[in-house]
């Protein structure tokens, strides 16, 4: 099966003068816990949930003060919409990561890949092995 098969499509990114509480508010309205933030036509980083608590508020800062600029996590891991879903698999398991932006062969991103996509479309035996590995104890 191909990432695209098992992706969802259509995702957005935000700007990175994205003020905190819009990113918080967006996560909540489309229940999701990340964002990509992109800049120049080009993906620079995404903003989890957790970016926003640990990088945001850890310091005693203010969320009106924050941008996405300043909690989100920098060096994207993406993959290619015509890659085997096995291999992109591979990719979170190695990294450690729960999404993945998808990118075409023009370079734009075309969706994120979940690891709830991830558990609809592959064998469920896979998909425990998936979860395991990303939410293994980081070191």
């Amino acid at each position: 099966m191909k990432v695209r098969d098992a992706m969802h499509k259509g995702v957005q990114w935000v700007d990175p003068e994205t003020k905190v509480p819009e990113l918080a508010k967006a996560m909540r309205e489309h229940d999701i816990g990340a964002l990509p933030v992109g800049e120049n036509d080009r993906l620079i980083g995404m903003v989890t949930d957790r970016d926003i608590v640990c990088r945001g508020f850890s310091n005693g800062n203010h969320a009106d003060a924050l941008t996405a600029r300043e909690v989100m996590s920098q060096g994207i891991v993406f993959c290619r919409d015509d890659e085997e879903l096995d291999d992109a698999i591979h990719i979170m398991e190695q990294k450690q990561i729960r999404r993945l932006p998808v990118i075409n062969d023009k370079k734009r991103m075309v969706g994120m890949l979940s690891l709830g996509d991830v558990s609809h479309s592959s064998a469920r035996e896979l998909s425990g092995e998936v979860l395991q590995a990303v939410s293994a104890h980081h070191n």
